[in-house]
């Protein structure tokens, strides 16, 4: 037995020895929201009305923030309109806004409801966290006020912005993230003036935090990731899924693995009448944790346990030179038989897998790329190509994509490739994939049919190649190296006069 004098420093040391080892894991959770809406209105209706609204919602997060801190879960994520849905003008959403400082003034608004206003949200909010012992991620809507002295100042006084709060075990705000890069739709929410690096450091790890289409662009997304070496991302969305590249689970889980860092995303589940679904937990490695169900309504929640410094990790993934391995091919034999067709609105050059297996190159502007395969049985059936994308992406906001992708056709008449499919019977015994990219974002999908993702079964190389372990063990939709050329995207339309 050890003398009572050491007992002391024993304990203190055997608890700091604990809390050294858990933090090198955290447990995380998100929960797929289907959210209560609003009945669509031009006018703003009572503030009571809203707050109604949106206690309901809280209601249901609420109660999954109670399971998920029972399983163990130090942080959840909830979704991107999560709490009042999406359904408005600029003059109908006021009522549901609230003024959020500035996390620096140190509030904890459970226990100080009223040192800012009223602020009935944020309150309970702080109250879910501190009374669970969980950190609380939450979007929500903050206002505010301007006058003529600001030459940006909207009409009617006000900034509104499109905002993400997190609350600590304590109720503490500890970050506020206001959302920089808005979606064509958001004509209800103003573009901050500058782009915001948001994180917080927690016990398990540095956090950054951004919402749904910032993921896209180089602020804030890039620059949490390279320039303030974030350990994790946190994501709420409300993601509007676009096959064959933009499903949510397949991109975002293809993100964590080109930046090589956590990235925890939650969808809001507009049910059946708006294709938002899909929702994880992704790592460096892939997913630790995913759900797609478009055909349901019913809420999700999703836990897993994440490295807390994945850099650090002996697995991290290694520098990747993307074009190495392609810019060393000559171009093989038949390259001049391609085609023209769209996805969405890009035109892509693609050409037909003719045979079981071969060697097959497409180019397109600057980037061209290359696929070795084999099937496992090639159906008359279904039609595959490969396809290469060298340009502006968009209608409004123009970005720049450079793809390279092996490519299930919604049927056998080639003028349906790139059109929308999630199912395939074709198995392929292997690929190898890689494009002659001019940037070092790339980020590498495979989705198999139903829309699944092949955790495992394929790796990307250091000279850039996308290859197959052992075969796809489900029938293939698509395999993509997806890149991004961010300093080729052109000015923003609507920031200019910012």
């Amino acid at each position: 037995m050890l003398p009572s004098q050491a007992l002391l420093p024993a304990v203190v040391f055997a608890l700091a020895a604990l809390q050294a080892l858990a933090s090198n894991t955290f447990m995380a959770a998100v929960y797929e929201h289907t959210v209560i809406l609003p009945h669509p209105t031009q006018e703003p209706v009572p503030a009571s009305d809203a707050l109604a609204l949106m206690n309901k919602n809280m209601d249901v997060l609420e109660g999954a923030i109670k399971e998920a801190a029972q399983q163990g879960a130090h942080i959840i994520v909830t979704p991107e309109d999560g709490i009042y849905g999406w359904r408005f003008t600029r003059e109908s959403i006021y009522p549901y806004l609230e003024d959020i400082p500035d996390p620096a003034v140190d509030w904890i608004p459970c226990t100080d409801p009223s040192r800012f206003g009223p602020a009935p949200v944020q309150e309970r909010l702080s109250c879910m966290a501190r009374n669970n012992s969980i950190y609380v991620v939450a979007n929500i809507g903050d206002k505010k006020p301007c006058d003529s002295s600001d030459p940006g100042c909207p009409r009617d006084g006000r900034y509104h912005y499109n905002t993400d709060v997190v609350f600590d075990t304590q109720g503490k705000l500890v970050a506020r993230y206001h959302k920089y890069n808005l979606f064509r739709s958001e004509t209800q929410f103003d573009y901050p003036k500058e782009p915001e690096a948001v994180t917080f450091e927690t016990p398990f790890g540095k956090f950054g935090i951004f919402t749904c289409f910032d993921i896209l662009f180089y602020e804030p997304a890039v620059v949490l990731v390279s320039k303030m070496q974030v350990d994790t991302v946190l994501f709420p969305t409300a993601w509007m899924n676009v096959l064959p590249f933009l499903t949510a689970i397949e991109f975002h889980s293809a993100w964590a693995m080109g930046m090589g860092l956590c990235c925890v995303v939650v969808l809001a589940d507009g049910g059946l009448v708006v294709s938002l679904a899909g929702s994880g937990l992704f790592t460096p490695e892939g997913p630790a944790a995913y759900h797609y169900d478009s055909a349901t309504e019913e809420g999700r929640l999703l836990l897993a346990e994440l490295s807390a410094h994945p850099r650090l990790s002996p697995t991290y993934p290694p520098v990747i030179n993307w074009s190495l391995h392609a810019t060393s091919i000559k171009e093989f034999p038949g390259e001049n038989d391609t085609f023209s067709g769209a996805v969405r609105k890009d035109i892509f050059t693609f050409r037909e897998l003719g045979h079981k297996d071969g060697n097959y190159t497409v180019c397109q502007g600057d980037l061209c790329c290359h696929l070795v395969y084999q099937m496992s049985n090639k159906r008359r059936d279904e039609i595959y190509v490969l396809g290469a994308f060298d340009g502006l992406h968009g209608s409004l906001i123009k970005y720049h994509w450079q793809i390279c992708t092996l490519l299930k056709c919604p049927s056998t008449n080639l003028s349906t490739c790139g059109q929308p499919v999630e199912t395939a019977q074709t198995k392929f015994e292997m690929f190898s994939l890689s494009g002659t990219f001019g940037t070092s974002y790339v980020f590498p999908e495979v989705l198999y049919s139903g829309v699944q993702l092949a955790p495992g079964e394929f790796e990307v190389l250091r000279d850039g190649r996308l290859k197959s372990k052992h075969g796809t063990s489900k029938p293939l939709v698509t395999a993509t190296l997806f890149g991004r050329v961010y300093e080729k995207d052109l000015p923003h339309p609507l920031r200019i006069s910012l």
